[in-house]
């Protein structure tokens, strides 16, 4: 999950302040239609996320007797890469054609952290919102404290350093102290390529947000039974000439490849791999990569390269027979036709789904009925976009994996046997040994859940 953020992460080093950004609403303001049916607010297995209703007063902070104003954190003026922002959009508009939340209409605001403005945009975020849904940013970290003292829940598509804070809720879960990749790895080592845990290679982005990161997935690997052979660094500005980085995962034998940081480097470093006449068992690509960009940037040495990425018990863009996925697809077309659908925008799309439902069932919406709610879900699947996750703990350790595997013509699925449905749960987790940064709580701002109101 946090890998999806390295590629933004790995260049901290050159990113400047920018500009101070404004908070402003994000997307057309949605429209109202009372004759909807109540078909129109189901979505997959979840039935009446949206609806109109007689809503009773609240005190809550961003809350009125007809609207809810709901932050979303966003990179965009960074990256360029409105995909949280189109999937609120897209969500927003659904849900309150539909009728809203009991007849309140969701109000969406755009926090653009520009990577380095975390922190700012949270104070704003603090001074005006209900809640964050749907949202991220990979220093998500430099906010924490500020969303924990204004006792801000948050419900993100995805998180990078603030995965496991309190008063947060991750439609993948936390797994506080887990390897999100045990399985994976283990299921590349043991079955898939057995031979290659002889020989295995971690290089990545040379970033102090990255190396964490890197310390946790070779553990995940030394555990799974591989041998790290080879292990480096490349500048987080980007390389020039890959052939030196090529020719010494050539020199050490690697068999077995993790690549931490942007799938544009990959591509380059893949395509002089290919031409020095070397390719590694398998390359784990990580989920950066999972879309139609590397396949095009990859190129010719997708035939010679095996590139693997897990996407962490969500459904597959690919997956034509998904009919919550194809649910997104049409409710894309119809309400942002030039957005494209990705797999954080699912992870986005599930965050809005549980928030909806949560705070559906509030007689009174306040912030605390909405967490406790969403704390309820033991099996949440975001109505069929992912696998069944407990939601009541960020201890609880993850249980399902669904690895794709690139080719020339695109993604297609991996051959890993799952068990549950599109996925593979039946694993045993990997709990860290190592000593990583804690997640923060209330208590470390002086406040507990008796505050919540």
């Amino acid at each position: 999950m946090r890998r999806l953020l390295i590629a933004v992460a790995a260049v901290l080093a050159l990113a400047g302040c920018s500009a101070r950004s404004t908070t402003s609403p994000s997307g057309d303001k949605p429209s109202a239609s009372a004759s909807d049916s109540a078909a129109a607010a189901d979505f997959g297995t979840l039935r009446h996320v949206c609806h109109s209703g007689t809503v009773k007063a609240s005190t809550a902070q961003g809350v009125t007797n007809s609207e809810i104003k709901v932050g979303v954190f966003s990179d965009v003026g960074f990256t360029k890469n409105p995909e949280f922002v189109d999937a609120a959009k897209v969500f927003i508009s659904w849900c309150n054609d539909a009728g809203g939340i009991n007849g309140r209409k969701l109000v969406p605001v755009t926090h653009d952290s520009k990577l380095v403005e975390v922190r700012q945009r949270m104070i704003e975020a603090c001074r005006s919102d209900f809640a964050l849904v749907g949202g991220g940013a990979a220093l998500d970290g430099m906010g924490v404290k500020d969303r924990l003292n204004c006792l801000l829940p948050d419900f993100p598509a995805q998180t990078s350093q603030a995965i496991g804070a309190d008063l947060q809720v991750t439609v993948q879960g936390a797994a506080t102290g887990y390897s999100p990749y045990g399985g994976y790895f283990s299921w590349l080592l043991k079955e898939a390529y057995p031979a290659s845990a002889s020989s295995v290679g971690i290089i990545a982005g040379d970033s102090p947000v990255v190396k964490p990161i890197t310390a946790q997935d070779k553990e995940t690997l030394i555990a799974a039974g591989g041998r790290i052979t080879y292990s480096d660094l490349y500048p987080a500005q980007g390389v020039s000439d890959w052939t030196p980085y090529a020719q010494s995962i050539k020199n050490k034998k690697v068999k077995g490849l993790v690549f931490l940081g942007d799938f544009a480097s990959l591509a380059k470093l893949e395509q002089v791999l290919t031409n020095i006449g070397y390719a590694p068992d398998w390359i784990d690509a990580n989920s950066n990569a999972y879309g139609p960009a590397f396949i095009q940037l990859a190129g010719t040495a997708l035939a010679k390269q095996a590139n693997f990425a897990d996407l962490g018990g969500f459904a597959p863009l690919e997956d034509s027979s998904n009919p919550a996925t194809k649910a997104v697809e049409d409710l894309y077309k119809k309400y942002a036709p030039d957005a494209q659908v990705t797999l954080p925008a699912l992870k986005a799309f599930s965050s809005w789904l549980l928030f909806a439902t949560a705070a559906g069932d509030c007689a009174e919406l306040t912030r605390t009925c909405v967490y406790d709610n969403a704390l309820k879900q033991t099996a949440w699947t975001g109505g069929g976009l992912q696998a069944p996750m407990d939601l009541s703990s960020p201890t609880v350790a993850p249980k399902c994996f669904d690895p794709v595997k690139a080719t020339a013509k695109g993604w297609v699925a991996a051959d890993f046997k799952p068990d549950t449905g599109a996925y593979r749960c039946n694993v045993t987790p990997y709990k860290f040994k190592g000593t990583y940064a804690k997640p923060m709580t209330l208590a470390d701002v002086g406040k507990s859940l008796a505050d919540l109101k």
